[in-house]
């Protein structure tokens, strides 16, 4: 059963900039998209960033774009989130999915097989 880690969470400043990453621990097959979504408190759990495994395909929540920008190592089985100028709205709880689909419908959050257990992101104002 593939298990998703999830580390880089943190409480920062506004305007500050955290990575996040993910590391699946078994090889994800060649079919694997990968993304991040995240949950505020009282809200549903939103799309923020996926990416093809050839990384061919990109796609970005609105509210990140131009902010966050998504990577992935696939010989790390590995996906990363780079997260610049945060903001307070930018709070939540950050989660890593994997779904054996493309990157466009995984940020549909359709065909997410795997989930990871999360970590949080603080930003203060």
């Amino acid at each position: 059963q593939v298990q998703l880690v999830e580390s880089g969470g943190g409480l920062v400043q506004a305007g500050d900039s955290l990575t996040l990453s993910c590391t699946a621990t078994e090889h994800l097959f060649s079919s694997y998209a990968l993304g991040w979504f995240r949950k505020a408190p009282g809200t549903e759990r939103e799309f923020v960033a996926t990416i093809s495994w050839s990384r061919s395909y990109i796609y970005y929540a609105d509210s990140v774009k131009g902010r966050f920008t998504i990577s992935r190592d696939n010989a790390k089985n590995t996906v990363y989130l780079q997260m610049n100028s945060l903001q307070p709205e930018d709070t939540a709880v950050y989660y890593c999915a994997a779904g054996a689909t493309t990157a466009r419908k995984l940020s549909l959050g359709a065909a997410c097989d795997y989930w990871g257990q999360g970590t949080q992101v603080t930003v203060s104002s």
